[in-house]
């Protein structure tokens, strides 16, 4: 039986889904340059401790992230890519670079060794998807729980608690107001979010919701 709840995020899913199904060649395009363009931002959330950064080959219809990466490694940030596992958490990769990682499969299992679930530990900043996210900093993902455990797992790292996660979405219509999401015991919050227009900061800041800078489920 699907619960109130569950309802209501399958259909904001797939209101997402379509949405962004129905963009444009050169509508996604300029979204990626313009995330890419915000690189600086997403790396003062962590002055000097951003050396790694968890990224995240983008898929399907998400917001491409092929110069994002592109961007942090021009700065010398190394970024690890999430690879999927058979239980659908997350093990962890050195990005080997967008033409490594076409198609879905190697998207989802980037080629490279392994580091390890706990490797996520080691990261300044963490980006993640996200179909949605409140103002709150709830995070409607795809549904499988992926990122629920590496973020849980991130927070019980020694270092955890300080690192912001920052997710990425398309438009802003795709960041709701208040408190719009359920939050489930299990869910870890977000600290900003990545629009096309600017990084918008939601938790641990004093101007809560303010923007800041301009410009796998």
């Amino acid at each position: 039986m699907t619960s109130g709840h569950d309802g209501d995020k399958a259909a904001l899913r797939l209101a997402v889904r379509r949405r962004r199904a129905g963009a444009d060649e050169a509508t996604r395009r300029e979204a990626a340059d313009r995330h890419a363009g915000l690189v600086g931002a997403v790396l003062d959330l962590r002055p000097g401790a951003a050396a790694t950064v968890a990224c995240y080959a983008s898929i399907g219809d998400e917001p491409r992230t092929a110069p994002l990466r592109a961007a942090l490694a021009a700065r010398g940030v190394e970024v690890l890519l999430p690879w999927l596992r058979p239980d659908l958490d997350l093990d962890w990769v050195r990005d080997p670079g967008p033409a490594a990682t076409t198609g879905r499969e190697h998207a989802l299992r980037p080629p490279g060794d392994r580091l390890g679930p706990d490797a996520v530990g080691r990261c300044g900043v963490v980006v993640v998807p996200a179909l949605a996210v409140d103002a709150a900093g709830t995070r409607l993902g795809q549904g499988g729980g992926s990122y629920d455990r590496a973020l849980a797992r991130l927070r019980a790292s020694p270092a955890g608690a300080a690192v912001p996660v920052v997710a990425v979405l398309s438009c802003a219509e795709e960041l709701l107001p208040g408190a719009a999401l359920p939050r489930e015991t299990h869910d870890v919050a977000v600290d900003a979010v990545l629009l096309p227009d600017g990084l918008r900061v939601l938790r641990g800041q004093p101007d809560e919701g303010e923007p800041a800078g301009h410009g796998r489920s």
